[in-house]
């Protein structure tokens, strides 16, 4: 899935409390109420749905496809509004504060908890009620409720893999050309005999890359092991308790900045790795990397390898977790711009129970954009490729349920129910749902930002000595008041947990 990278994330939640307090289901725009899905009770409607993407050259006839399915069952056509992600966060802005009809909105991360202040998402339980009981069935209770603020339900995500593992993706070539064997790999620290060899055998090889043009190398052990409460400026570096501490303080991470440097002086990190934007797969595609740091899934080999055109290896390092940002980072919301929310919900729910909606927002139409091999997975028509075809969006994580499309020619046939098993299965934070408002502390957050713009880079590349920089770097955010911001997340965050019977 396409994550937006921020390092580190900026105080993304903003005041919430007292806007959403006056958002009730009883004051959301009426619209058009429908009464059942399909027959005649329901008046026609074009439904507009407003999402970021690359330009498809036949975006128009998917959408023509979908109106087909959606005309016969609720009576309504689709709109697909695409706009360039470059444009994206400008041009929404301006077609959800100019009342542009908007009846769906591709939602998450920063703008999701602005435009719900905003009152710009429909609040959405009742309409689940009424309209949106595949959606139900289709998350474990705790996922779906992980969108809430406030109590309220302004989004649904997209079903996909919620969870992830620390891993790194390595060249499958050179395993098997030193005769390496990684199956025994269980830490970061067993992989230094097999990045020696590397270096040893191929000097010209940056042994090790980012997984991102603007992360450190450390970014994503980081991001898949704890649970970063949204900004890591105080974060739960157990999974199973409430307890709030600094992050930069921890053994995990004083152990962890110490593997960077351990790597950087053996030459197996770029020296300029803190201010490139070159990544591990940037390298590996151009036959001068070996390894990258990655964000585990089911298929993430696979679909790398497809992507970067080398084969590469799997490992992983830690056990599948889930928290609060890994499922609010892609939903779809209702904007308060519909004429018909009813029928927006009916469409939100076929989005998540029609599989032939579902294939076509993903992969476009059969016979044209894609052909079923027989192992139920799909591929291009013979004589078509990426360049070729008139949609390869390949944004499933987007809409609705991933888990209802047919796999890729590379992945396993049964990736989809790995996935679902992969999520279930996942490490829960026991913060699973807490969203949290930095308003309080904003002045001392801009100056921790300040603070870790100018340290952590380093030392989560190996560049900068932690010995010398690392108590400079946590002196540096006390005096800009990082115990402050942590005792008021930990407050909101006990606040949550009795609320929540947590």
């Amino acid at each position: 899935m396409i994550k937006r990278m921020c390092y580190p994330l900026l105080a993304i939640l903003l005041t919430a409390s007292i806007l959403i307090a006056g958002c009730s289901d009883s004051g959301a725009p009426a619209g058009k109420t429908a009464t059942e899905p399909g027959g005649s009770a329901l008046a026609p409607y074009e439904l507009s749905i407003l999402f970021y993407g690359s330009n498809q050259k036949d975006l128009k006839l998917v959408e023509e496809e979908i109106s087909k399915i959606t005309k016969q069952k609720i009576n309504a056509t689709v709109k697909l509004n695409r706009i360039e992600p470059a444009a994206w966060e400008q041009q929404r802005i301006l077609m959800l504060a100019g009342n542009e009809k908007v009846d769906l909105l591709f939602t998450g991360e920063k703008e999701f908890v602005t435009e719900v202040t905003q009152r710009q998402l429909l609040p959405l339980d009742d309409l689940l009620k009424k309209h949106g009981q595949d959606i139900i069935k289709a998350f474990e209770p705790e996922v779906l409720a992980a969108s809430k603020i406030n109590g309220k339900t302004y989004a649904v995500p997209s079903i996909r893999d919620f969870a992830s593992y620390s891993g790194m993706l390595v060249r499958t070539d050179l395993l098997t050309k030193y005769n390496l064997d990684v199956s025994k790999v269980k830490t970061l620290d067993d992989m230094d005999p097999i990045f020696d060899t590397i270096k040893k055998n191929e000097p010209n090889v940056t042994v090790l890359g980012k997984a991102s043009a603007g992360a450190s190398i450390a970014y994503t052990p980081i991001i898949t092991t704890v649970d970063t409460l949204g900004d890591s400026i105080g974060v739960l570096s157990s999974l199973d308790n409430l307890k709030v501490v600094n992050m930069y303080e921890t053994p995990e991470y004083i152990k962890l900045v110490k593997t960077m440097r351990r790597w950087f002086n053996a030459g197996y990190i770029a020296k300029d790795a803190a201010t490139s934007t070159q990544t591990g797969r940037d390298y590996i595609q151009a036959n001068v990397g070996f390894a990258v740091m990655s964000k585990g899934k089911p298929g993430i080999n696979t679909q790398t390898s497809q992507r970067i055109g080398v084969p590469l290896t799997d490992v992983r390092f830690s056990q599948p977790k889930t928290d609060t940002v890994a499922i609010t980072n892609a939903m779809f919301g209702i904007s308060a711009n519909t004429k018909d929310q009813d029928r927006a919900m009916m469409m939100l729910n076929l989005m998540y129970s029609d599989k032939d909606i579902v294939n076509l927002l993903h992969w476009g139409i059969e016979g044209k954009h894609y052909v079923k091999n027989a192992n139920q997975t799909i591929d291009f028509p013979p004589g078509v490729d990426a360049s070729k075809s008139g949609y390869n969006l390949r944004q499933g994580w987007m809409f609705g349920n991933q888990l209802l499309s047919y796999p890729w020619a590379t992945d396993d046939p049964q990736i989809w129910s790995q996935m679902a098993e992969f999520n279930k299965g996942s490490k829960k934070s026991a913060a699973l749902g807490f969203m949290y408002n930095p308003d309080p502390v904003k002045t001392e957050i801009a100056a921790i930002n300040n603070v870790v713009k100018q340290y952590a880079m380093g030392l989560e590349t190996g560049t900068s000595d932690p010995d010398e920089n690392l108590p400079k770097f946590n002196a540096a955010l006390k005096a800009a008041g990082i115990d402050k911001v942590i005792a008021e997340k930990q407050k909101q965050l006990d606040e949550w947990a009795k609320t929540n019977k947590k």
